[in-house]
């Protein structure tokens, strides 16, 4: 404290106040977490989990550390006039807040984007020795904050487990043509996915200048709309692709398996689940793959449903689901006509779970009350309850989870269960990984969501995977 406060008169005083300052309450974190935000991939969930950990940070260093090690702080003569802060904090001087809050934001961070991370560690490491410029904390105080903020960030593992930033594996090389330019190649463009101010049309064009483009018509199912075209073409289409969003992903991947072409993938919606599994993070990767000619053959999910109007089949890449989930997504539709996607997101899922009626099912010949169930193309990780990402492609098994609905408070007890992370020890909460499963409702019809998108309606539900159903271009 003597040395710093020896130190010459410089501009960087100055600086350090105002540092000191915007850091208050976490404004700084804030601000540069909008930042971050805007780009997507790493540095968006970095934002994320920063703000996380900076809460958790805040609230332990100030709610728990403080009222339990009072300290007081360094007398305002302790540092020269002009570096003092006009307001001077009063609460305990042990741990110091800006300390914690500084260094949980950066750590977390640096646990998704290592590049983003370093590059705050110097903006970090001011905001936690601006305290001690300043004469408003010792270095200890210093020294506890950046603990408490360390463990903070990694505590949200706990809850929300890094994801290694790397494809999902398959064993399962495939042999498909080398597509130069993309000739003789049919490219699905929906300019609606994702951000309505992108169209990903000038995107085919540069990777495949000779494709024929295919825009989905409102009117016809783009599935149909495929095939006829595929036929049209007389055996002269050797090989697919596909820009756009998940639920025009999969559409397009199931019209790939039925005919065998391999697929092409440039990922073009919201939040691109499958492609990021799957490996392609951009059009180059895609492009790339495609001049080269490698791909692998992945798992598809399919679904059988019978009774409603009929029997239908529809395939999945990502995941299927019975229950809440499929009500939310017809209800956010609705309320997207006034609102914008994220909000009624939101809306639609509190409205959801408030008015969801159980489910009475038999389950592979089994009798069960559940919520909702959710079937995933391969095995997810975590096993919590929020399922991310795949480990492989070519498992040739199903992830089943399901909600029961036969105990009591099993919908308050699931929420404790998943904000504290114990969903495996739950009674409310069921995980298995399975090649097959059979549902049939014993209460009337109800539509099944494949990819997000709402499916025809049913009475019995037969799931498989499908090892290696589909050839995809990936290096």
């Amino acid at each position: 404290m003597t040395r710093s406060a020896s130190l010459p008169r410089t501009p960087a005083d100055e600086v350090l106040t105002a540092l000191s300052r915007s850091a208050n309450k976490g404004r700084l974190w804030w601000a540069v977490a909008l930042v971050l935000a805007t780009r997507k991939g790493a540095t968006r969930r970095g934002a994320l989990r920063g703000v996380a950990a900076l809460a958790g940070a805040s609230a332990t260093a100030n709610l728990v550390g403080k009222p339990l090690f009072p300290r007081r702080r360094p007398a305002a003569e302790a540092v020269p006039e002009p570096r003092r802060l006009v307001k001077r904090p009063t609460s305990s001087s042990f741990p110091s807040g800006h300390a914690a809050s500084a260094t949980a934001f950066v750590t977390a961070v640096a646990m998704e984007s290592p590049v983003a991370g370093l590059a705050l560690v110097p903006l970090g490491a001011a905001v936690a020795y601006s305290r001690v410029h300043t004469g408003v904390h010792w270095p200890t105080d210093v020294g506890g904050g950046a603990l408490i903020g360390v463990a903070s960030a990694l505590a949200t593992q706990h809850w929300w487990p890094v994801r290694a930033d790397k494809p999902g594996h398959t064993a399962h090389r495939a042999d498909a043509p080398v597509m130069v330019d993309g000739e003789d190649m049919l490219a699905v463009v929906n300019p609606t996915s994702g951000n309505a101010d992108f169209d990903p049309t000038e995107e085919v064009r540069f990777a495949w200048p000779k494709a024929t483009l295919l825009y989905p018509d409102p009117g016809t199912d783009i599935r149909t709309q495929l095939t006829d075209e595929i036929e049209r073409r007389e055996g002269k289409v050797r090989a697919l692709a596909v820009a756009g969003g998940d639920g025009t992903v999969a559409a397009v991947a199931s019209i790939a398996a039925e005919t065998g072409l391999p697929l092409a993938l440039i990922p073009a919606g919201t939040l691109n689940h499958f492609a990021r599994d799957v490996g392609v993070r951009s059009m180059p990767d895609a492009d790339a793959a495609t001049e080269a000619g490698q791909a692998v053959g992945i798992d598809l999910g399919e679904v059988e449903i019978d009774g409603g109007a009929g029997s239908a089949r529809r395939w999945f890449v990502n995941t299927a689901s019975l229950g809440g989930y499929p009500e939310m997504v017809r209800l956010r539709e609705k309320v997207e006509e006034r609102h914008p996607k994220w909000p009624a997101a939101a809306l639609a899922m509190v409205r959801t779970l408030r008015s969801a009626r159980p489910l009475h099912v038999l389950l592979n010949g089994k009798h069960a009350t559940i919520w909702m169930v959710f079937v995933g193309n391969g095995t997810y990780a975590p096993k919590g309850f929020w399922p991310s990402r795949r480990p492989s492609l070519d498992t040739g098994l199903l992830d089943v989870r399901y909600l029961r609905a036969d105990l009591p408070y099993s919908r308050a007890r699931f929420l404790l269960a998943a904000l504290t992370n114990t969903l495996n020890a739950s009674r409310v909460y069921r995980q298995s990984d399975m090649s097959a499963l059979d549902i049939e409702l014993l209460d009337g019809n109800r539509r099944v969501a494949t990819d997000g998108e709402v499916g025809p309606l049913g009475r019995v539900f037969r799931f498989r995977s499908r090892p290696s159903a589909l050839t995809i271009y990936r290096l």
